[in-house]
């Protein structure tokens, strides 16, 4: 159809009608770090995408989105409610809340009307997963999950070898991410994600739910059978605090010029992750000064406390194992307190066998070779490495998810929510195995 200003449009599949020559207009709902930063994406494809507005309880937080996109005061809202209860102003929502607000905050969105592009893990429960997809199946809406794992080049390759049957059937997948020890000690013994109980998710979903979502990708079309898993919090526990060492690293800890977790070197002094350490004082100004800071480490800021000494309560290592209905297996290792971080694949097949390092930018396909040296024959193959955080996927998926929107083909890593959800489930099943201590039937 033609609207006023000559522009065609198309109704798409949703029955939204979507603008072909405009941008799709977005609203963030959570301004924090992962829906500011797809939101970015405005800024160098402006034709393709517009921020129109932004829902953020948080006082400082809202007027930070607002002003970078310059958006009029009726285009901040507090709440969902607010956004809803008022004119339609976008196409489509980039969902950045909490584990624990995804699925309630995205099913008065989908009936309102929007298009979804979802933070991981999609909910808290298998329960809550289900009733997201089945409301998104009622109402024809789209939601896209923010697996952006699988548009890095070095993943994408990958599969894409796999569909052309560079190594056959897969038989085994061994995957691993080794998380550093000043991520895990920032964001799951001290930061927002160190409980259950109050986040929502285990480690294993807050962190890993990309890597148990790449393994069945790689599978893609066959369903994972079983899971157990086994693990816990090892490590991060009063019992292992060095001796003499205090509670807070600025306060009272003679150890905070040689510990490897202490608040000051990582903090303050490297300067490692900034955008959750100075929440909590983001009210004093955006760019705080050296002694707000260590005033604020000193006081009440969760991430001034003693590693050992925290209310941490999600594990610091686990291992999943997954069966398949075609008899293929999969292991999953998350290594918290790595020194190195990164995330690792070896997938064996039928025909020859693929392994590398996502971080090295390259992996390596083997195939049997009698007449070579050592009985196989390998061709190392490169691909991008970008430095924002998922391997090159972040943009990417932002793109991927507007040629959605807008009707257009897909590519290979397309994360639809109902292609999204079955990584999900393994991962509930490996946490209720694990808890269980017995397999546990998909």
């Amino acid at each position: 159809m033609k609207h006023s200003d000559g522009t065609d449009t198309q109704r798409g599949d949703t029955g939204n009608t979507l603008l072909k020559q405009k941008p799709v207009r977005a609203v963030i709902v959570g301004a924090g770090h992962r829906s500011m930063l797809y939101a970015s994406y405005s800024v160098s494809h402006a034709d393709e995408l517009h921020i129109a507005g932004v829902v953020e309880p948080d006082e400082v937080r809202r007027k930070v989105a607002m002003d970078a996109y310059k958006l009029p005061p009726e285009h901040g809202y507090e709440s969902i409610e607010q956004l809803i209860a008022g004119p339609r102003i976008a196409d489509v929502v980039f969902n950045g809340t909490m584990d624990h607000l995804h699925v309630a905050t995205t099913l008065p969105l989908l009936e309102a009307g929007y298009d979804v592009l979802l933070e991981k893990p999609i909910g808290v429960s298998e329960k809550e997963v289900r009733e997201l997809l089945e409301t998104a199946n009622r109402l024809g809406r789209k939601v896209m999950i923010c697996h952006e794992l699988r548009y890095a080049p070095f993943y994408a390759e990958i599969r894409k070898r796999l569909l052309q049957g560079a190594i056959g059937e897969v038989i085994n997948m061994q995957f691993a991410e080794n998380v550093s020890y000043h991520h895990i000690a920032s964001a799951y013994v001290r930061g927002k994600w160190n409980s259950q109980k109050r986040g929502g998710s285990s480690m294993l979903m807050a962190k890993c739910c990309h890597d148990l979502d790449l393994m069945v990708w790689m599978k893609a079309g066959v369903q994972p059978k079983r899971v157990s898993s086994m693990g816990g919090r090892m490590f991060f526990r009063e019992e292992q605090k060095p001796e003499g060492a205090g509670t807070r690293c600025l306060v009272d800890c003679p150890l905070v010029d040689s510990c490897a977790y202490s608040a000051k070197a990582m903090y303050l002094e490297r300067n490692l992750w900034g955008t959750y350490v100075w929440h909590g004082i983001e009210h004093l100004s955006q760019n705080p000064t050296e002694e707000q800071k260590r005033e604020s480490l000193r006081t009440d800021n969760p991430y001034g406390r003693c590693v050992w000494a925290s209310d941490n309560d999600v594990v610091d290592h686990q291992a999943v194992n997954i069966e398949f209905a075609d008899g293929c297996t999969g292991t999953f290792s998350l290594n918290g307190n790595a020194a190195k971080p990164g995330r690792r694949l070896h997938l064996i097949g039928t025909h020859g066998e693929i392994e590398g390092v996502m971080e090295e930018g390259s992996f390596t396909i083997r195939h049997f070779d009698l007449s070579a040296g050592h009985g196989y024959r390998e061709e190392r193959v490169n691909v991008d490495v970008t430095d924002n955080m998922h391997g090159g996927g972040d943009m990417r998926l932002v793109s991927d998810f507007l040629r959605v929107i807008r009707g257009e083909q897909p590519s290979i890593s397309t994360t639809t929510l109902a292609d999204s959800v079955n990584g999900h489930f393994v991962g509930f099943a490996a946490d209720r195995s694990r808890v269980e201590q017995q397999w546990v039937q998909l």
